[in-house]
């Protein structure tokens, strides 16, 4: 597939994004559009376009890409896959009762109430900075396949692909916002969920194998193995680990994150969202079994015909996140390179998209108070939104280039591990909130104890083998922060006369 044919393929993918885009947002463009679409969204349309966001380009080459890694992660990311099914129930029964319960906006809006300014400020500077950092993380390693593939070849500087990159993004969504991406969402979806069977069909094609011949293939190979019991203490694999960190790394980025939650709460009354998150619960669950057996195909397929895991150009040590766009690219036919290349390009999209809006929305709520009665008919509110809009765009296109600049995979990865300890706080501030309600948090100290716990959840987790008789934390580490988050906050706190309930 020849870069002029991905260029193309580009071009008109997004033309057909600003279309809906346009016709979208054309009668209405105003501020409750951009931040809850009216609270009139289809369920399933939500459920559906939830899938694109919660499923980025880094899970679309890095998933299959891990089952083959010389680590043997074969399929141990399905036991993940099903904590993260536990907490999606958790999100639908515990946490959207709630937010419907209050009407809010903004999710964070729930600790200004419960706990005060300061811990409220604290929630919602902890989900833009962590949001920013992921998604600029996710979207960077995606415009690296995208140069490598397709801009190289144009001798485009990595800067200017990332700035067309992030002004596409910009101009179809900065007028409609939610009411925009809930239906390009769902397009975005579409296109990536068809990418995934394509992709299985044109591989057992070419290996000429049928559904069950297929199905055996990957059941006998060694890259199948689904469930890890063995070594509790020092293995990162065990099932236990994976199915708590799944559970409540979900609970935390998903049912306290401001970005899939304001799908959620654009739908029109809680039956609804929760018909919305059962229903994308199921797809998202059976969607990811296909992620891990196009891995397992594709590193059969690459054994059968000597291909070698792409090394890095810097490191030179293998990057089995290249090997799918490596096989769809240059090793199989034109029509499975523009479906692999539309599914990368929709799972990023679908991300980076989403996530703008809703740090857009979090600022504009939580830090501006645009959803308060007394702001709402500013006049100069709308062009205050677009200006944020933009601010965050060009933010994510700095760090990208801060990661671009590092160019060291290691220490890219803990700045995208860092990103994830934050939300660790977020988890011990809402369970504080909602177990301990015959108690009040010292608000002023709240930051501080925010501050403070992810760097004991790093200490803890680089002595782990020593204090913990040679335990080693996962994913699971999650539960340590939100833990030492609300030990702080009873510590800190007071009783109450009477019971405060929302």
């Amino acid at each position: 597939m020849t870069p002029s044919t991905i260029l193309l393929l580009i071009i008109i993918y997004f033309g057909t994004l600003f279309y809906i885009s346009h016709r979208v947002s054309k009668k209405d463009s105003g501020n409750e559009a951009f931040f809850t679409a009216n609270k009139n969204s289809k369920w399933y349309f939500v459920a559906f376009g939830m899938i694109g966001t919660a499923l980025s380009g880094v899970t679309f080459i890095s998933v299959p890409g891990e089952v083959g890694a010389p680590s043997g992660e074969q399929f141990k990311y399905f036991q993940f896959v099903l904590g993260n099914a536990l907490g999606f129930i958790v999100i639908t029964k515990l946490l959207l009762p709630l937010y419907y319960r209050m009407n809010l906006t903004s999710i964070y809006g729930y600790i200004e109430q419960r706990m005060g300014v300061f811990s409220y400020k604290t929630a919602a500077s902890i989900f833009l900075i962590s949001r920013t950092i992921s998604s600029a993380f996710r979207l960077y390693l995606v415009v690296i396949v995208l140069q490598r593939f397709v801009f190289d070849f144009y001798h485009v500087p990595f800067a200017f692909t990332v700035l067309i990159s992030l002004l596409l993004i910009f101009s179809y969504t900065y007028r409609g916002g939610l009411k925009t991406i809930i239906i390009t969402d769902t397009l975005q979806t579409f296109f990536l969920v068809t990418s995934v069977f394509l992709t299985i069909y044109f591989i057992c094609d070419r290996m000429d194998l049928s559904a069950i011949s297929a199905f055996e293939e990957v059941k006998n190979s060694n890259y199948s193995k689904i469930f890890f019991f063995d070594d509790f203490m020092g293995s990162k694999f065990h099932f236990v680990k994976q199915i708590l960190g799944g559970m409540f790394v979900t609970i935390a980025m998903t049912g306290l994150d401001q970005d899939l939650m304001q799908k959620n709460l654009s739908c029109k009354n809680i039956g609804e969202a929760q018909k919305n998150m059962f229903t994308f619960t199921g797809i998202f669950v059976i969607i990811n079994i296909f992620f891990l057996s196009v891995g397992a195909l594709l590193y059969i397929y690459a054994n059968k015909n000597g291909i070698a895991v792409p090394t890095d150009l810097i490191t030179g040590k293998p990057r089995t996140d290249l090997l799918f766009p490596e096989i769809a690219l240059n090793h199989l036919a034109l029509v499975p390179a523009i479906v692999f290349l539309l599914g990368i390009i929709a799972a990023t999209f679908a991300t980076t998209d989403s996530a703008l809006t809703a740090l857009t929305t979090s600022f504009c709520v939580d830090f501006l108070g645009m959803d308060k009665a007394e702001n709402s008919h500013k006049k100069n509110t709308v062009k205050i939104r677009h200006l944020v809009h933009i601010s965050f765009s060009v933010l994510v296109f700095f760090i990208i280039l801060i990661f671009n600049s590092i160019n060291d995979s290691s220490v890219v990865g803990m700045i995208f591990k860092v990103a994830s300890y934050t939300y660790g706080p977020l988890l011990g501030l809402y369970a504080f909130g909602l177990f301990q309600k015959s108690r009040h948090v010292n608000d002023k100290l709240v930051p501080f104890i925010c501050l403070l716990s992810p760097l004991f959840t790093y200490f803890i987790n680089e002595y782990s083998k020593v204090l913990f008789a040679g335990y080693v934390f996962d994913n699971e580490l999650i539960i340590l922060n939100g833990l030492i988050t609300y030990l702080g906050l009873f510590i800190t706190s007071s009783r109450s006369e009477k019971e405060i309930s929302f």
